[in-house]
């Protein structure tokens, strides 16, 4: 395994090898974040979703992760259900490509990864259920009444033993980041006290891994949760999140990252004020009086903020406003799309699934482009 982590000094010297990006403003670091702030990160990531379990597809995405670090994207995502764990293989193999060639050192590149959700090994098994109690269940790292929706799991035991797998997977002593995997899917199975204290443990366990150096950061990679209403079944309130944080571990807390949707189709991030920093009344409901939006309740918390889908799966590369490109000065939807995700004041990077070379190539382009000024990206919700 890969000792280290990203520093400062490494992302430094990471985006100073592509000074036309850097100087065009695609690296930025979230000042407003302890711990994090004197890291550079990229303004677009590589994202490793989709695609098919099989060897053609392991193969694609090393590629293509080797051609997003050496073309000026040094930020990660995954997640060790992704393909079966492939996906994760497949950065691990990347990585040591480019490591063992000198082309790029551990302390350039932020690794993020996920867990949560139960994770076959490979491939589909041909008895799933044979093979979680074979794996899980009968070895006691699993229990079974703590699984929401017959998949998904949070509890100390199972995410320890996740970030082990992912650390073999990814061939690093550290990961830099890593994300509890849509936790409110929890929220169907269990009211919100039981969920908190869910939270809470694993937060606990979390703040251990950091200690032990296994982790840098944790954070919350969601779907739904900080885009529903307040109230709604699977809604998350960040700033309760970060006071169980506080909790455990005082200001000194590890909990510096979130992730959600965010992109033409889905802006909740800015133009939903669904966050409320006190004033719980009962059960899930909140009074409205100090509901502000994600981004800007995670820069007052002092956590960054990771915009994934960007390009909606693919369903955003095309017949978009004709407005939109010239306001972004943009030659393409997809251009557009990404420019404006990127652009977006409060998110740190704009992540996109592109699991072969030519898509790395082709989604780069808008990072040699300045970013929007903040107020021309802001108009784009009021004159249209």
């Amino acid at each position: 395994m890969f000792a280290g982590f990203a520093t400062n000094e490494g992302t430094t010297r990471y985006i100073d090898r592509f000074p036309v990006l850097r100087d065009a403003g695609h690296f930025r670091h979230p000042q407003h974040v302890p711990q994090v702030s004197d890291l550079w990160l990229s303004s677009i990531g590589i994202g490793t979703y989709l695609g098919e379990p099989d060897d053609a597809t392991d193969a694609a995405y090393t590629d293509a992760i080797v051609t997003a670090l050496l073309s000026g994207v040094n930020v990660i995502d995954t997640a060790i259900n992704y393909r079966h764990q492939r996906s994760e293989r497949s950065i691990g193999a990347a990585l040591r490509l480019l490591i063992e060639a000198g082309e790029l050192r551990r302390d350039e590149v932020l690794i993020c990864t996920k867990a949560g959700y139960l994770a076959f090994d490979g491939n589909m098994p041909p008895d799933p259920r044979a093979y979680f109690m074979r794996e899980y269940i009968e070895t006691s790292i699993l229990d079974p009444t703590q699984i929401a929706g017959g998949m998904h799991c949070m509890t100390p035991s199972y995410l320890r033993n996740q970030i082990d797998r992912s650390r073999r997977n990814l061939n690093l002593e550290t990961i830099d980041l890593f994300y509890l995997h849509n936790p409110e899917s929890q929220l169907r199975d269990v009211p919100p006290d039981a969920f908190r204290q869910r939270l809470h443990d694993a937060f606990v366990m979390l703040e251990e891994e950091v200690q032990k150096g296994t982790l840098r950061y944790y954070g919350l990679a969601t779907w739904n949760a900080f885009r529903a209403a307040a109230g709604s079944r699977d809604y998350m309130n960040l700033f309760e999140a970060e006071k169980i944080a506080r909790d455990v571990a005082d200001q000194q807390h590890h909990l510096r990252f979130v992730q959600l949707p965010f992109n033409l189709a889905m802006p909740e991030a800015y133009g939903l004020a669904n966050q409320v920093s006190g004033n719980q009344t009962s059960g899930n409901q909140f009074t409205r009086n100090q509901a502000t939006s994600l981004l800007i309740a995670a820069r007052r918390l002092g956590i960054a903020v990771m915009g994934s889908a960007t390009l909606q799966q693919g369903n955003l590369v095309a017949d978009l406003p004709d407005f939109l490109r010239q306001k972004l000065k943009t030659r393409t939807d997809a251009e557009s799309a990404i420019q404006f995700a990127r652009s977006a004041p409060g998110l740190t990077t704009a992540l996109i699934g592109m699991g072969k070379k030519d898509h790395v190539k082709t989604n780069l382009n808008p990072a040699s482009q300045p970013l929007v000024p903040e107020k021309d990206w802001r108009a784009l919700f009021s004159e249209h």
